[in-house]
């Protein structure tokens, strides 16, 4: 049966707003985001083969065109449309950090910034810019893949502290193995900021890798020994 042959209260539209989002199944919310199936396969269907393609609804975050696609009835458009409509709630439900709050500490860097930086599928390397009262100023993402000690330019991190007029920044990046521990690179490159950083004059107070549900801060441990 297809969903316009439902009786009308039955429809997934219809049953969010009879009874609210909360009380409709994943399949209902999927069907709803799909809108149509086929002449052979309903909405609502297709969201029941989607949701068996995959472990559980939190699988739904690794959904790609390719993966979608081999569902018969889905093709490229609606699957597209699915993927735009996870990452827009991913999105909505993201903590956002907060332009001039304070991050005085590893642990507010990495609760503040785990939803900007986390469940990407390679290292994505950001700078964070702070004025003289550790108030962040600006963040960016500087660079995206594998690191190593020829792709991070140390010119890009220090160009865009003097257009910000920073007077101290924080370098973190992401270990998509969920293991924060750094590699050889990852100390590398921090003995080379470090050491330009002192010679540029600006401070070079941490640099943190996020890893899963954890971090590790090399200001923290160099502390701690």
């Amino acid at each position: 049966m297809i969903i316009k042959e439902m009786a009308e209260l039955e429809k997934p539209r219809e049953r969010l707003v009879n009874f609210g989002k909360e009380n409709l199944s994943n399949e209902e919310l999927i069907a709803i985001v799909l809108r149509t199936g086929t002449k052979d396969v309903s909405a609502k269907l297709l969201a029941t083969k989607i949701l068996g393609k995959f472990k559980n609804i939190s699988e739904l975050q690794n959904a790609n065109i390719n993966n979608l696609s081999d569902i018969k009835g889905m093709g490229k458009i609606k699957s597209i449309e699915l993927i735009a409509a996870i990452e827009l709630g991913r999105r909505v439900y993201a903590t956002v950090p907060n332009i001039y709050n304070k991050y005085e500490n590893a642990n507010k860097i990495y609760d503040g910034f785990k939803d900007v930086i986390m469940n990407n599928k390679q290292e994505n390397f950001y700078t964070l810019y702070f004025d003289i009262k550790q108030n962040l100023i600006d963040y960016k993402l500087l660079f995206k893949g594998t690191l190593n000690i020829t792709t991070v330019h140390p010119r890009e991190i220090f160009r865009e502290a003097f257009l910000l007029n920073a007077a101290s920044f924080v370098i973190i990046h992401n270990h998509p193995s969920g293991d924060p521990l750094p590699s050889v690179p990852d100390i590398e490159i921090t003995n080379q900021i470090e050491k330009i950083s002192k010679i540029m004059g600006i401070n070079f107070l941490d640099h943190i890798i996020f890893g899963n549900k954890k971090f590790f801060s090399f200001y923290e441990e160099s502390r701690n020994k």
